[in-house]
């Protein structure tokens, strides 16, 4: 099942052999965590993709003030990693932490240096992720720049439509860049909207 969710996953962008397949299946390590449990933490060198296979994950940050500002959440089918971390092999700023019990494929930073070299059609793969992360990144700086609150919750449903009931709201407000008080507000003048 595992291996059936990443393999999906990959041959929407490049076609793989049975052969490359297995090769690419051996250099994943399957890890379960438990709720609330951090992958990794701020200051760390962040040393591998990580595949969701079950649960969800979230990367954030936390300022002076001890506030947390969620960047991404990665549920089931997708990618996380801390990119500046992983690609400069510096200590990172991202905090990656389970958001209930969760299951992963890790693929270390030397694996997937040793599948491009082995399999060069990854490097098409891994290119096609990481240009669509940074697409991603910057509509989303921009949507913070220019769109209001409710525009900015709206795309956030686009975006992870299996999330919406699934996650404490203080996140999502902090997702969209609003307090929780401030969200519970807009939520219900929207709910009220929606029933005339």
């Amino acid at each position: 099942m595992q291996g059936n969710l990443i393999i999906d996953s990959i041959t929407r962008h490049i076609q793989l052999s049975a052969d490359e397949e297995q090769h690419f299946l051996s250099l994943l390590k399957p890890k379960s965590f438990k709720r609330k449990e951090l992958l990794l933490e701020e200051g760390q060198v962040c040393k591998n993709s990580t595949f969701v296979v079950k649960g969800c994950l979230r990367g954030y940050t936390i300022d002076q003030n001890g506030l947390e500002h969620v960047l991404n959440f990665a549920p089931v089918g997708w990618w996380i990693a801390d990119m500046y971390s992983l690609l400069s092999q510096k200590p990172g700023i991202l905090n990656i932490e389970t958001q209930d019990e969760t299951e992963v494929l890790l693929l270390s930073k030397t694996d997937q240096e040793k599948l491009y070299h082995d399999i060069p059609k990854f490097e098409r793969f891994f290119r096609i992720i990481t240009e669509n992360s940074l697409v991603s990144a910057q509509q989303r700086l921009m949507d913070t720049l220019s769109l209001t609150a409710g525009e900015r919750y709206n795309n956030f449903c686009r975006r992870y439509p299996t999330l919406i009931y699934a996650l404490p709201k203080k996140q999502i407000a902090s997702y969209i860049g609003v307090t929780p008080e401030f969200f519970s507000r807009m939520q219900h003048k929207m709910l009220l909207k929606d029933k005339k």
